[in-house]
């Protein structure tokens, strides 16, 4: 409730736009039988007009075989979920042009405010408000790994630099971590765990993942949360809530997320729109961010 008043203090949202609904906060997970109540009832407080969800807590930050991003965004559908090694249903949403998913697609994309502590959530939204049409000058970091496993997204890295190198200042590094860096808007790798985070200065409104198994299992997990990411500075970030195998397409894809960020969408627009298959991954960071605002 805390995060919620201070977000729609910070970013002037209307009270009809406010809906209040009870959750097991304690827990991981919660059940498709009451998931589906909650969201009944959000999707009835909810006016026509408005296209996107902000999820003012940290947890459950997964509903079933689903992450809690997801669940809002298209409701639950095990279509959007894969038992091992297989693909799941692309999302209508994935490199689309549409400014208004639910009027265009009937989507409404997620984002949590989710974090390590109530003050790591208010400074991330802080980051994201102070990032709005602020044109940054950093650096998109785009890291090649030893870890073969969790490198898959490394072969598109040539062709995203070719790309958009002349609109941003991108950087293929061979590494298994980067370190005292004072520039960091993008930086995509692949590991368990990455090494340095902390040593780094993330300008405002930067994105920043790992492509591993768990990232997305915020608490508690076997391998790196994805909050690291947010504790150390960055605004936004993305992991899988449940064994997804290496599938490039259930984690961002580097090209979608940076040309369209850096052309004035926002966070939460960019970010959805990089992941063709989102069924298993949970979202996290300040949506409305908007560095480039003003591009479109």
């Amino acid at each position: 409730l805390r995060i919620a008043n201070y977000y729609q203090i910070k970013r002037g949202i209307p009270d009809e736009n406010i809906i209040r609904v009870k959750l097991p906060v304690g827990s991981k997970a919660i059940g498709r039988e009451k998931f589906e109540q909650v969201y009944r009832q959000v999707k009835n407080s909810t006016s026509p007009g408005v296209q996107f969800y902000a999820l003012a807590w940290s947890r459950p930050f997964r509903v079933g075989c689903m992450s809690i991003t997801s669940a809002f965004a298209f409701g639950f559908d095990e279509a959007y979920c894969a038992k091992g090694c297989k693909a799941t249903r692309q999302s209508a949403y994935f490199n689309s042009a549409s400014r208004r998913p639910y009027g265009d697609l009937g989507i409404r994309p997620a984002m949590m405010l989710a974090g390590s502590s109530l003050e790591q959530v208010r400074a991330l939204i802080d980051r994201g408000v102070a990032a709005d049409a602020s044109y940054p000058g950093g650096t998109a970091y785009l890291v090649s790994t030893s870890d073969k496993a969790r490198n898959v997204r490394s072969h598109f890295f040539p062709t995203v630099s070719e790309k958009l190198g002349k609109r941003i200042d991108i950087r293929i590094e061979q590494t298994d971590a980067l370190k005292e860096r004072d520039d960091i808007l993008f930086y995509f790798t692949g590991r368990v765990h990455v090494d340095g985070i902390g040593s780094n200065r993330f300008l405002d409104g930067a994105i920043a993942d790992h492509l591993t198994s768990a990232g997305g299992v915020l608490f508690g997990g076997g391998q790196m949360s994805i909050l690291r990411w947010l504790d150390a500075g960055a605004t936004a970030s993305y992991g899988t809530v449940v064994e997804p195998c290496a599938f490039p397409q259930k984690f961002p894809h580097p090209a979608v997320v940076i040309d369209r960020y850096t052309r004035g969408e926002t966070l939460i627009e960019a970010y959805w729109k990089s992941v063709a298959w989102p069924g298993q991954g949970v979202f996290v960071g300040e949506p409305l961010a908007a560095p480039f605002a003003g591009l479109i």
